[in-house]
């Protein structure tokens, strides 16, 4: 950004068009212009308007801590001598592939410190995150040079992209995702958060990491539940925008559970590559062009307008994506009532959450208290209107700013009546 010199405080100023006349009024820069402003001639006002860059990269990477590979190092300048790297471990990740993972730093001479964190939702909090920032401080960390590593689901990746964001005001880190969702949902965008007071993500920041490594192997180590509730993001991605991604979870979605995405058979193999690439192309492509959300009319909050409400107040007995299948079913019954979705369409999508054994009903449903309160917490989160996204067919999604009380209770009346999806039976 050019700024011509101030000479006189009665002079008019900007760096974007120096053939202006001095002293003349300016007729205002266009709203993508970059430049200093002011606007009399005596400057007591001054507009700054800037923009920064924002690239990072996400690689699938199957072995990654193969002794062979350097991705993990990829981020962060050229080491002058050892490579330092301060990594925080979810608790259960590091019983699982922690000796693993300290065999491939000492392999590469790295001089590191490994903080072991226990994360869940219970301990999304600003706590867990302030721990990690003293850990932080007692290794030492060039904050340019040496990005902060996670190894963890969504929750640990969420909470250190927080760490990452205030520590210094800005610190690079990487992301190794070890959930289904970490892979295709918290590990690719740029959110980060942690809960408070009641609320979920009630603090967080944009700030993506500089660079999130995949790594499919380390879903051999979820139980199916889990896995469950990675497809139901998944889901989400079909039905708003991918009708050939949902027909390959209703055809295939008990064989990618079954067998964890690790390509058993050759059949299942080219389908899990199929359904993952997908499902994180179809995520980065509406998250690209609105990245920090100044358009707040976002398909990708399918199935978010009333689950952050449940799933805090169902803690800790729903994960997230089963509180989203729970906001998705019954946000596919409001989408019917409208004729937006047809019955066998409606009827396909409640069979495919059966069949990836998730839940399309939770007792929470039968409080209209809570989902209107629910209703309202998002109003406010979406600036006064609640541009709740409404599947319309599989593969596509309207918004609506209507939804009233009286509809919601009957849509939870006939989802009672369809039944609940992970036991097959009525509820």
């Amino acid at each position: 950004m050019s700024v011509s010199p101030i000479e006189d405080s009665s002079q008019l100023v900007t760096g974007t068009d120096p053939g202006l006349s001095r002293g003349l009024p300016l007729t205002g820069p266009g709203e993508d212009e970059a430049g200093l402003y002011t606007f009399s001639q005596q400057v007591d006002s001054w507009v700054v308007r800037t923009s920064k860059p924002v690239s990072y990269e996400i690689r699938i990477r199957d072995d990654l801590f193969g002794l062979s590979r350097t991705d993990l190092f990829d981020a962060g300048a050229a080491p002058e001598g050892r490579i330092r790297r301060f990594v925080v471990i979810d608790a259960d990740v590091d019983l699982l592939h922690g000796d693993r993972i300290r065999a491939y730093l000492d392999h590469h001479d790295a001089e590191y410190e490994i903080c072991v964190v226990p994360a869940n939702e219970t301990l999304k909090d600003f706590d867990t995150a302030a721990r990690i920032v003293r850990e932080i401080d007692a290794f030492g960390i060039d904050r340019r040079r040496e990005p902060v590593i996670v190894i963890g689901g969504g929750v640990l990746m969420d909470i250190v992209g927080l760490v990452g964001s205030l520590y210094r005001r800005g610190t690079p880190f990487v992301r190794v995702p070890t959930t289904l969702i970490g892979l295709v949902d918290a590990g690719v965008g740029a959110k980060t958060g942690v809960n408070f007071n009641g609320h979920k993500n009630r603090l967080g920041t944009y700030f993506p990491a500089e660079l999130t490594l995949l790594d499919r192997a380390f879903l051999a180590t979820l139980d199916r539940r889990h896995i469950g509730n990675g497809l139901a993001e998944i889901l989400k991605i079909a039905l708003i925008k991918d009708a050939r991604l949902f027909d390959l979870l209703e055809q295939y979605g008990p064989v990618l559970l079954e067998e964890k995405f690790q390509g058993l058979s050759e059949r299942g193999d080219l389908v899990a590559e199929e359904v993952l690439r997908r499902a994180i192309h179809g995520m980065l492509e509406e998250l690209q062009p609105n990245l920090w959300e100044a358009k707040l009319e976002r398909t990708v909050d399918y199935g978010h307008t009333f689950s952050p409400t449940v799933e805090m107040r169902a803690l800790p007995e729903l994960l997230h994506g089963e509180a989203v299948c729970v906001d998705m079913a019954l946000t596919t019954v409001l989408g019917w009532r409208r004729g937006l979705i047809s019955a066998e369409d409606r009827d396909r999508v409640l069979a495919v959450m059966r069949g990836l054994e998730l839940p399309s009903w939770d007792p929470l449903l039968d409080d209209p208290s809570l989902l209107t309160a629910a209703l309202q917490d998002t109003v406010r989160h979406r600036n006064g209107k609640q541009r709740l996204p409404l599947p319309h067919g599989i593969g596509g999604a309207v918004f609506v700013n209507d939804v009233t009380e009286d509809e919601i209770t009957r849509a939870v009346r006939d989802l009672r009546e369809l039944g609940s999806a992970r036991s097959g039976t009525h509820v």
